[in-house]
Parts: structure tokens; C-alpha cells; sequence
């Protein structure tokens, strides 16, 4: 039996590739843990400078496995509610990760594999790619990536989404901010790599660490606490090693190597 996750390294990029091609890279209980635990443990990675999400086969990912759905119908709502927080806290996970996350989307991404996508911080997509939140068609609600998607593409665009139920283009989900830049099929991997190494070799890991945890903080704050949050974290941001690394570089002009 094929492990639902392959992870590995190459050249400072983590990948996470979603290995259920015969599912469609449904998402099960097994994966969700299987994304945590690689997730978690390349964050601890020093080598590990960005992380790109990928999947096998012809779609990246069609949300819920089927077969798991219906498991649930005989679940208490203590278990569901306990399966749900398992779904929470990996995304929650990419959203808080220090690590810049990239989504490497080869095929359709649906329900909550368009979450999936939704919560990475950077995402590219082929042409052919579906996307959409088609939980309202089964009964079911988009609960937990309408928190972010609210944050990404805001609400008249988050409704159209989640209460529409239907599905977009890839150039669809580029034009509401959903996607951030869509290639050719046979230019995906070679464009998704090149980006990830102007990340790894351009900018400091520790600035683009505390600016992620910035995006997850500031938001919640009034206009006077996020302002002196962000004055306490400039202040941090100055007394950092990268920070002192670059100025030095900078003042001398030198090239940085990060």
C-alpha cells in the first residue's frame, strides 16, 4: 500500500507531494496527520528555506474522501468535532508557518482541497485546473477555509465562492486572488522551483518568518494595537541576526548569501 505522503528535500525546498492519485488525493484522516507531522518536522528543518505542496496524478486534490464522509454519518458530534479540529489545525499550520508555503496545483482543486490551496502562501496553477467550494451542493458547509479565504479575497468574493457552490478557472481564480499565477502544464515545475529559489537565495528566512507571523496577528487588532504590534516587531526584527547580516552587506556592498 502507497503512503498517503511522499516528503523529501531538494535543494532547500521541502515537498510534500499527496500520493492518493487513485482517490484523487481525496483528503482522510491519515493524510491530514501524514501533512501535519512532515509539516511540523520541516520546520524544524534549518535546511529547509520553503515548502511546496504537490500531488500525484491527473488532480490535486478533491477534498473529502468519499469513503470518510460517509464513515461519518454514525459519528458522535464529540468524534466530529474532534475530526474537525484535526482539519483546523493543519491549516492552521500552513497559515502559521514559518516556512514560506507554495501550492504546485496540477489538476482540479475542490472543497477542501481548494482550502488546501487556499491557505498556502503563494499558489500556481495550469490552465486547466478547476476550482471551488462545492460543499453547499451536498449539505455540508465550508466552515473552516471560509476563516481564511475571508482574510485572502475578502467577503463579497468569499460568498460568491462558498454560497455559489460553483466551480472556476484557473484564470477565474487568479482574477478574485484565489491563485496568484497560472503556467503551462509542461513549465509548472520548472516555474514553481525557480520561485521557491529566488525566495531561498533573495531573502532573508528570518524576515520572512516574522512577516508571515505578522499576517496572522495583525489583522485581528484595532488600528492602534496593530500599529504598536508593529512597531514591537520592527524593533525585533532589527536586534536579528539576518538583519544585522544584511545591513552589514548592504552598507559594504557586498552580496547577501542567505
Amino acid at each position: 500500500m502507497n503512503q498517503p505522503l511522499n516528503a523529501f528535500v531538494k535543494e532547500r525546498i521541502g515537498y510534500l507531494e499527496l500520493n492518493r492519485p487513485e482517490k484523487r488525493n481525496a483528503l482522510n484522516a491519515e493524510m491530514v496527520e501524514a501533512l501535519k507531522d512532515a509539516i511540523r518536522a520541516f520546520n524544524e528543518d534549518k535546511e529547509v528555506k520553503v515548502i511546496v505542496i504537490k500531488a500525484a496524478g491527473k488532480v490535486f486534490c478533491s477534498g473529502a474522501d468519499l469513503a470518510y464522509l460517509q464513515s461519518l454519518q454514525s459519528n458522535t458530534y464529540e468524534e466530529n468535532l474532534t475530526d474537525s479540529r484535526s482539519l483546523k489545525d493543519l491549516f492552521y499550520l500552513i497559515y502559521t508557518s514559518p516556512k514560506v508555503i507554495i501550492a504546485q496545483i496540477q489538476g482540479h482543486a475542490i472543497a477542501g482541497g481548494c482550502g488546501l490551496a487556499t491557505v498556502c502562501d503563494f499558489s500556481f496553477s495550469v490552465k486547466e485546473a478547476k476550482f471551488g467550494y462545492t460543499e453547499v451542493r451536498i449539505g455540508f458547509v465550508p466552515a473552516i477555509v471560509k476563516v481564511f479565504l475571508i482574510r485572502k479575497i475578502g467577503e463579497g468574493k468569499a460568498k460568491q465562492l462558498l454560497l455559489g457552490g460553483d466551480l472556476i478557472s484557473a484564470s477565474e481564480a487568479k482574477n478574485m486572488g484565489l491563485v496568484n499565477w497560472v503556467v503551462e502544464e509542461s513549465e509548472l515545475e520548472d516555474t514553481v522551483f525557480g520561485y521557491a529559489q529566488k525566495l531561498i537565495k533573495q531573502n532573508s528566512g528570518q524576515s520572512m518568518a516574522l512577516t508571515k507571523e505578522m499576517f496572522a496577528k495583525v489583522q485581528e487588532k484595532s488600528l492602534e494595537e496593530g500599529l504598536e504590534y508593529a512597531a514591537a516587531m520592527n524593533a525585533k526584527a532589527r536586534g536579528t541576526a539576518d538583519c544585522q547580516k544584511g545591513i552589514t552587506a548592504f552598507l559594504n556592498k557586498e552580496s547577501i548569501q542567505w
